[in-house]
Protein backbone atom coordinates (compact mmCIF):
# COMPACT_ATOMS: atom_id res chain seq x y z
CA UNK A 1 0.00 0.00 0.00
CA UNK A 2 1.37 3.58 -0.93
CA UNK A 3 0.42 7.04 -0.02
CA UNK A 4 1.33 10.40 -1.54
CA UNK A 5 0.16 13.81 0.18
CA UNK A 6 -1.10 16.75 -1.17
CA UNK A 7 -2.89 19.63 -0.25
CA UNK A 8 -6.82 19.89 -0.10
CA UNK A 9 -8.60 22.68 -0.40
CA UNK A 10 -10.74 22.41 2.77
CA UNK A 11 -13.49 24.67 1.45
CA UNK A 12 -14.57 22.02 -0.53
CA UNK A 13 -15.19 19.59 2.41
CA UNK A 14 -18.55 21.30 3.51
CA UNK A 15 -19.86 20.18 0.02
CA UNK A 16 -18.99 16.83 0.23
CA UNK A 17 -19.80 15.76 4.52
CA UNK A 18 -19.17 16.74 7.85
CA UNK A 19 -15.76 15.56 9.10
CA UNK A 20 -13.89 15.70 5.41
CA UNK A 21 -11.72 18.10 6.53
CA UNK A 22 -9.38 15.32 8.08
CA UNK A 23 -8.70 13.62 4.59
CA UNK A 24 -5.28 15.03 3.76
CA UNK A 25 -3.72 11.66 3.83
CA UNK A 26 -5.50 9.88 0.71
CA UNK A 27 -4.14 6.80 -1.06
CA UNK A 28 -4.76 4.65 -3.59
CA UNK A 29 -6.04 1.13 -1.71
CA UNK A 30 -3.14 -0.82 -3.84
CA UNK A 31 0.14 0.97 -3.10
CA UNK A 32 2.43 1.01 0.11
CA UNK A 33 2.12 3.54 2.59
CA UNK A 34 4.86 5.27 3.66
CA UNK A 35 5.91 6.60 7.42
CA UNK A 36 3.21 3.74 8.40
CA UNK A 37 3.64 2.62 12.02
CA UNK A 38 5.56 -0.48 12.83
CA UNK A 39 3.88 -3.31 15.02
CA UNK A 40 7.51 -3.79 16.72
CA UNK A 41 6.70 0.21 17.57
CA UNK A 42 2.98 -0.49 19.29
CA UNK A 43 2.46 -1.70 22.43
CA UNK A 44 -0.48 -3.53 20.92
CA UNK A 45 -0.64 -7.45 22.77
CA UNK A 46 -0.99 -10.41 20.65
CA UNK A 47 0.11 -13.97 20.48
CA UNK A 48 3.22 -15.11 17.98
CA UNK A 49 2.17 -18.11 15.72
CA UNK A 50 4.42 -19.27 13.77
CA UNK A 51 3.75 -19.37 9.85
CA UNK A 52 3.44 -23.78 7.83
CA UNK A 53 5.39 -22.03 5.13
CA UNK A 54 5.84 -19.22 3.27
CA UNK A 55 5.73 -19.68 -0.44
CA UNK A 56 9.12 -18.60 -2.58
CA UNK A 57 9.18 -15.10 -3.36
CA UNK A 58 8.98 -12.91 -6.52
CA UNK A 59 8.93 -9.61 -5.59
CA UNK A 60 8.22 -8.28 -9.28
CA UNK A 61 4.93 -10.15 -8.98
CA UNK A 62 3.20 -7.60 -6.24
CA UNK A 63 0.87 -10.63 -4.82
CA UNK A 64 -2.13 -9.01 -3.84
CA UNK A 65 -5.28 -11.24 -2.71
CA UNK A 66 -5.62 -14.93 -1.96
CA UNK A 67 -8.00 -17.42 -2.61
CA UNK A 68 -8.13 -21.62 -2.71
CA UNK A 69 -9.71 -24.64 -4.43
CA UNK A 70 -9.86 -27.54 -3.61
CA UNK A 71 -8.99 -29.64 -6.29
CA UNK A 72 -10.72 -33.03 -7.32
CA UNK A 73 -7.53 -35.06 -6.77
CA UNK A 74 -7.18 -33.65 -3.20
CA UNK A 75 -4.82 -30.75 -3.65
CA UNK A 76 -5.73 -27.74 -2.62
CA UNK A 77 -4.95 -24.89 -4.91
CA UNK A 78 -3.85 -21.68 -3.46
CA UNK A 79 -4.21 -18.54 -6.37
CA UNK A 80 -2.75 -15.33 -5.75
CA UNK A 81 -2.99 -12.28 -7.74
CA UNK A 82 0.05 -10.58 -9.39
CA UNK A 83 -0.88 -6.94 -10.28
CA UNK A 84 2.67 -6.10 -11.53
CA UNK A 85 2.95 -9.58 -13.18
CA UNK A 86 -0.28 -9.15 -14.80
CA UNK A 87 -0.69 -13.12 -14.08
CA UNK A 88 -2.50 -15.11 -11.50
CA UNK A 89 -0.15 -17.71 -9.40
CA UNK A 90 -1.05 -21.03 -7.79
CA UNK A 91 0.53 -22.94 -5.49
CA UNK A 92 0.03 -26.31 -4.12
CA UNK A 93 -1.59 -25.01 -0.48
CA UNK A 94 0.08 -27.73 1.94
CA UNK A 95 2.97 -27.19 0.22
CA UNK A 96 3.55 -24.03 -1.49
CA UNK A 97 5.23 -25.19 -4.54
CA UNK A 98 4.27 -23.05 -7.33
CA UNK A 99 2.20 -25.08 -9.38
CA UNK A 100 1.68 -22.58 -12.67
CA UNK A 101 1.49 -19.19 -13.59
CA UNK A 102 -1.76 -18.02 -15.56
CA UNK A 103 -1.95 -15.59 -18.00
CA UNK A 104 -0.27 -12.22 -18.72
CA UNK A 105 -0.97 -8.76 -19.38
CA UNK A 106 -3.68 -8.39 -22.02
CA UNK A 107 -7.18 -7.46 -22.78
CA UNK A 108 -8.38 -10.49 -24.18
CA UNK A 109 -9.95 -13.60 -22.53
CA UNK A 110 -7.98 -15.35 -20.35
CA UNK A 111 -5.21 -12.10 -19.75
CA UNK A 112 -5.30 -9.18 -17.07
CA UNK A 113 -4.36 -5.72 -16.77
CA UNK A 114 -3.65 -5.84 -12.95
CA UNK A 115 -5.46 -8.46 -10.89
CA UNK A 116 -6.32 -7.70 -8.05
CA UNK A 117 -9.22 -9.34 -6.18
CA UNK A 118 -9.55 -13.14 -6.44
CA UNK A 119 -12.38 -15.53 -5.14
CA UNK A 120 -13.24 -19.22 -5.76
CA UNK A 121 -16.98 -20.20 -6.18
CA UNK A 122 -17.88 -24.20 -6.84
CA UNK A 123 -15.35 -24.57 -9.81
CA UNK A 124 -15.36 -21.09 -10.98
CA UNK A 125 -12.92 -18.33 -10.47
CA UNK A 126 -13.81 -14.97 -10.11
CA UNK A 127 -11.04 -12.10 -10.61
CA UNK A 128 -11.44 -8.24 -10.65
CA UNK A 129 -9.06 -6.33 -12.50
CA UNK A 130 -8.64 -2.79 -12.24
CA UNK A 131 -6.79 -1.18 -15.16
CA UNK A 132 -9.17 -3.70 -17.44
CA UNK A 133 -12.10 -2.03 -15.42
CA UNK A 134 -13.75 -5.57 -15.23
CA UNK A 135 -14.52 -8.84 -13.73
CA UNK A 136 -13.40 -12.35 -15.27
CA UNK A 137 -14.51 -14.90 -15.08
CA UNK A 138 -12.32 -18.43 -15.63
CA UNK A 139 -13.43 -22.71 -15.07
CA UNK A 140 -11.20 -24.44 -13.18
CA UNK A 141 -9.33 -26.67 -13.28
CA UNK A 142 -8.47 -25.88 -16.92
CA UNK A 143 -8.74 -22.03 -16.56
CA UNK A 144 -10.45 -21.42 -18.89
CA UNK A 145 -12.11 -18.20 -19.73
CA UNK A 146 -15.96 -18.15 -19.44
CA UNK A 147 -16.79 -14.73 -19.52
CA UNK A 148 -15.97 -11.04 -18.15
CA UNK A 149 -18.36 -8.22 -17.41
CA UNK A 150 -18.65 -4.89 -15.83
CA UNK A 151 -16.79 -3.02 -18.54
CA UNK A 152 -19.19 -0.04 -18.72
CA UNK A 153 -20.03 0.07 -15.27
CA UNK A 154 -16.65 -0.26 -13.29
CA UNK A 155 -13.87 2.47 -13.06
CA UNK A 156 -11.13 1.08 -10.34
CA UNK A 157 -12.31 -2.30 -9.18
CA UNK A 158 -10.26 -3.85 -6.58
CA UNK A 159 -12.01 -6.21 -4.19
CA UNK A 160 -14.99 -8.88 -4.48
CA UNK A 161 -17.64 -10.82 -2.28
CA UNK A 162 -19.94 -13.27 -3.28
CA UNK A 163 -23.18 -15.07 -1.89
CA UNK A 164 -25.78 -17.24 -2.94
CA UNK A 165 -29.18 -15.49 -2.49
CA UNK A 166 -30.85 -18.65 -4.72
CA UNK A 167 -29.08 -21.69 -6.46
CA UNK A 168 -27.65 -20.49 -9.98
CA UNK A 169 -27.64 -17.28 -9.69
CA UNK A 170 -24.99 -15.17 -7.18
CA UNK A 171 -25.06 -11.87 -5.61
CA UNK A 172 -21.50 -10.24 -6.48
CA UNK A 173 -20.19 -7.14 -4.93
CA UNK A 174 -16.92 -5.24 -6.09
CA UNK A 175 -15.73 -2.04 -4.51
CA UNK A 176 -14.73 0.50 -6.86
CA UNK A 177 -12.64 2.85 -5.31
CA UNK A 178 -11.86 5.96 -8.04
CA UNK A 179 -11.09 9.32 -7.69
CA UNK A 180 -12.09 12.02 -9.30
CA UNK A 181 -8.85 13.70 -11.37
CA UNK A 182 -6.92 10.10 -12.20
CA UNK A 183 -8.06 8.53 -9.14
CA UNK A 184 -6.48 11.31 -7.36
CA UNK A 185 -8.51 13.44 -6.13
CA UNK A 186 -8.82 13.70 -2.37
CA UNK A 187 -12.63 14.77 -2.49
CA UNK A 188 -15.12 12.32 -3.52
CA UNK A 189 -18.56 14.42 -3.93
CA UNK A 190 -21.82 12.55 -2.78
CA UNK A 191 -22.56 10.94 -6.09
CA UNK A 192 -19.53 9.10 -5.70
CA UNK A 193 -19.49 7.94 -2.34
CA UNK A 194 -22.74 6.57 -3.26
CA UNK A 195 -21.56 4.37 -6.00
CA UNK A 196 -18.65 2.52 -3.89
CA UNK A 197 -19.70 -1.07 -4.32
CA UNK A 198 -21.68 -1.89 -7.44
CA UNK A 199 -24.03 -4.88 -7.20
CA UNK A 200 -24.31 -7.87 -10.00
CA UNK A 201 -26.72 -10.33 -10.36
CA UNK A 202 -24.61 -13.54 -12.04
CA UNK A 203 -26.39 -16.56 -13.18
CA UNK A 204 -24.32 -19.77 -13.94
CA UNK A 205 -25.91 -22.48 -16.05
CA UNK A 206 -23.36 -24.58 -17.10
CA UNK A 207 -21.05 -23.00 -18.74
CA UNK A 208 -22.46 -20.11 -19.73
CA UNK A 209 -21.79 -17.29 -16.91
CA UNK A 210 -24.04 -14.21 -18.13
CA UNK A 211 -24.32 -11.09 -15.24
CA UNK A 212 -26.17 -7.70 -14.98
CA UNK A 213 -25.68 -4.44 -12.73
CA UNK A 214 -28.15 -3.96 -10.31
CA UNK A 215 -27.27 -0.95 -8.65
CA UNK A 216 -24.64 0.54 -6.45
CA UNK A 217 -24.40 1.70 -2.53
CA UNK A 218 -22.66 3.40 -0.37
CA UNK A 219 -22.73 5.97 2.68
CA UNK A 220 -22.56 9.52 2.72
CA UNK A 221 -22.43 10.26 6.16
CA UNK A 222 -19.19 11.17 7.90
CA UNK A 223 -19.34 7.71 10.31
CA UNK A 224 -20.50 5.29 7.17
CA UNK A 225 -18.78 7.03 3.92
CA UNK A 226 -16.14 4.35 2.08
CA UNK A 227 -13.45 6.65 1.25
CA UNK A 228 -10.44 4.32 0.09
CA UNK A 229 -11.98 0.68 -0.18
CA UNK A 230 -10.69 -2.81 -1.42
CA UNK A 231 -11.71 -5.86 0.54
CA UNK A 232 -15.17 -6.48 1.34
CA UNK A 233 -16.67 -9.61 3.07
CA UNK A 234 -20.29 -11.07 3.37
CA UNK A 235 -21.90 -12.91 5.92
CA UNK A 236 -25.85 -13.54 5.18
CA UNK A 237 -26.50 -16.00 7.82
CA UNK A 238 -25.83 -12.86 10.03
CA UNK A 239 -27.43 -9.92 7.43
CA UNK A 240 -23.80 -8.73 7.44
CA UNK A 241 -21.20 -6.67 4.88
CA UNK A 242 -17.89 -5.73 6.62
CA UNK A 243 -16.21 -3.53 4.28
CA UNK A 244 -12.46 -2.28 4.87
CA UNK A 245 -12.54 1.87 5.42
CA UNK A 246 -8.56 2.29 4.32
CA UNK A 247 -8.34 6.19 5.05
CA UNK A 248 -6.10 5.98 8.13
CA UNK A 249 -7.06 9.78 9.14
CA UNK A 250 -10.69 9.59 8.99
CA UNK A 251 -10.69 6.06 10.68
CA UNK A 252 -9.37 3.00 9.37
CA UNK A 253 -11.64 -0.34 10.35
CA UNK A 254 -14.44 -1.94 8.79
CA UNK A 255 -17.80 -0.32 7.73
CA UNK A 256 -20.90 -2.53 9.13
CA UNK A 257 -23.77 -2.45 6.13
CA UNK A 258 -26.55 -4.77 5.54
CA UNK A 259 -26.09 -7.37 2.76
CA UNK A 260 -29.25 -5.16 0.93
CA UNK A 261 -26.54 -2.27 0.58
CA UNK A 262 -27.45 0.32 4.13
CA UNK A 263 -25.13 1.10 6.51
CA UNK A 264 -25.69 -0.92 9.68
CA UNK A 265 -24.64 2.41 11.93
CA UNK A 266 -21.98 0.85 13.48
CA UNK A 267 -18.07 0.53 12.68
CA UNK A 268 -15.49 -2.47 13.74
CA UNK A 269 -11.98 -1.55 14.97
CA UNK A 270 -12.07 1.89 14.48
CA UNK A 271 -9.67 3.26 16.71
CA UNK A 272 -7.92 -0.13 17.41
CA UNK A 273 -6.79 -0.51 14.07
CA UNK A 274 -2.85 1.60 14.16
CA UNK A 275 -1.60 0.76 10.07
CA UNK A 276 -4.54 -0.39 7.72
CA UNK A 277 -7.73 -2.58 7.96
CA UNK A 278 -7.21 -4.60 5.07
CA UNK A 279 -7.78 -8.40 4.07
CA UNK A 280 -10.91 -10.19 5.70
CA UNK A 281 -11.54 -13.54 6.57
CA UNK A 282 -14.42 -15.94 7.91
CA UNK A 283 -14.34 -19.17 9.78
CA UNK A 284 -18.18 -19.93 9.66
CA UNK A 285 -20.28 -22.95 10.98
CA UNK A 286 -24.02 -23.74 9.83
CA UNK A 287 -25.68 -22.00 12.74
CA UNK A 288 -24.12 -18.51 12.03
CA UNK A 289 -21.09 -18.73 14.38
CA UNK A 290 -17.47 -18.73 14.06
CA UNK A 291 -14.65 -15.78 13.63
CA UNK A 292 -13.70 -12.94 11.75
CA UNK A 293 -10.24 -12.21 11.15
CA UNK A 294 -9.38 -8.88 10.14
CA UNK A 295 -5.87 -7.55 8.42
CA UNK A 296 -3.41 -4.72 10.04
CA UNK A 297 -1.34 -3.69 7.49
CA UNK A 298 2.00 -3.18 9.67
CA UNK A 299 5.08 -2.98 7.38
CA UNK A 300 6.88 -4.72 9.27
CA UNK A 301 4.58 -7.93 11.11
CA UNK A 302 1.13 -7.92 9.90
CA UNK A 303 -1.44 -7.85 13.22
CA UNK A 304 -4.75 -10.53 12.35
CA UNK A 305 -7.48 -9.40 15.03
CA UNK A 306 -10.10 -12.15 15.63
CA UNK A 307 -13.67 -11.37 16.37
CA UNK A 308 -16.90 -13.05 17.13
CA UNK A 309 -18.59 -13.87 13.85
CA UNK A 310 -22.07 -13.07 15.84
CA UNK A 311 -21.24 -10.26 18.57
CA UNK A 312 -18.58 -9.00 16.67
CA UNK A 313 -16.53 -9.04 20.30
CA UNK A 314 -12.88 -8.96 19.90
CA UNK A 315 -11.18 -11.98 21.13
CA UNK A 316 -7.40 -11.33 20.35
CA UNK A 317 -4.87 -11.20 18.12
CA UNK A 318 -1.76 -12.67 16.54
CA UNK A 319 1.11 -12.10 13.85
CA UNK A 320 3.84 -14.76 12.21
CA UNK A 321 7.31 -13.87 12.44
CA UNK A 322 7.83 -13.20 9.34
CA UNK A 323 4.12 -12.05 7.43
CA UNK A 324 4.27 -8.41 6.60
CA UNK A 325 2.20 -5.79 4.82
CA UNK A 326 -0.13 -7.79 4.22
CA UNK A 327 -2.98 -7.19 1.59
CA UNK A 328 -5.48 -10.61 1.03
CA UNK A 329 -6.08 -13.19 3.46
CA UNK A 330 -8.05 -16.71 2.76
CA UNK A 331 -9.37 -19.21 5.38
CA UNK A 332 -9.96 -22.42 4.04
CA UNK A 333 -11.67 -24.70 6.49
CA UNK A 334 -12.03 -27.91 4.47
CA UNK A 335 -9.25 -30.86 5.96
CA UNK A 336 -6.41 -31.80 4.35
CA UNK A 337 -3.27 -34.03 5.06
CA UNK A 338 -1.30 -31.07 6.41
CA UNK A 339 -3.88 -29.14 7.76
CA UNK A 340 -6.58 -31.21 9.04
CA UNK A 341 -8.58 -28.43 10.94
CA UNK A 342 -8.11 -25.91 7.84
CA UNK A 343 -5.79 -22.93 6.95
CA UNK A 344 -5.35 -19.67 6.67
CA UNK A 345 -3.59 -18.20 4.12
CA UNK A 346 -2.04 -14.40 3.99
CA UNK A 347 -0.61 -12.61 0.94
CA UNK A 348 2.97 -11.34 2.84
CA UNK A 349 4.92 -8.44 2.00
CA UNK A 350 3.72 -8.11 -1.80
CA UNK A 351 5.65 -11.11 -3.39
CA UNK A 352 4.79 -14.37 -0.97
CA UNK A 353 1.98 -15.61 0.34
CA UNK A 354 1.72 -17.23 3.95
CA UNK A 355 0.38 -20.37 5.78
CA UNK A 356 -1.04 -20.81 9.28
CA UNK A 357 -2.12 -24.04 10.43
CA UNK A 358 -5.66 -22.91 12.23
CA UNK A 359 -4.94 -25.84 14.95
CA UNK A 360 -2.13 -23.27 15.91
CA UNK A 361 -4.08 -19.61 15.80
CA UNK A 362 -6.91 -21.71 17.65
CA UNK A 363 -4.49 -23.30 20.17
CA UNK A 364 -3.30 -19.24 20.86
CA UNK A 365 -6.12 -17.39 20.96
CA UNK A 366 -8.53 -20.14 22.38
CA UNK A 367 -10.48 -20.53 19.85
CA UNK A 368 -12.67 -23.50 18.20
CA UNK A 369 -11.21 -25.72 15.65
CA UNK A 370 -14.61 -27.73 15.03
CA UNK A 371 -18.09 -26.63 14.45
CA UNK A 372 -21.12 -27.95 17.11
Amino acid sequence: MGVWRAVVACGLCAVVLSGCAQWRDAREPDQRVQFEPTLAATELQFQTVEETFITPANPPDEVDSVTAWMAPDGVRWVIASGKDSHQLLAFNGDTGALLKRIGGKGSAPGQFNRPNGVMTWGDLLFVVERDNRRVQVLSLPDLRPLATFGESDLRSPYGLSISEPEAGRLDLLVTDSFMEGDKFDLIPAFDKLGQRVKRFSVLIDGDAVSARLEGAFGDTTAAGALRVVESIAADPANGRLLIAEEDVPTGTGYRLYTTAGQYAGRNLGVGEFKAQAEGLALWACDDGSGYWVGTDQFIDRSLFRVYDRRTLEFLGAFAGKKTAATDGVWLSQAPTARFPAGVFYAAHDDQAVSAFDWRSIASALALRTECP
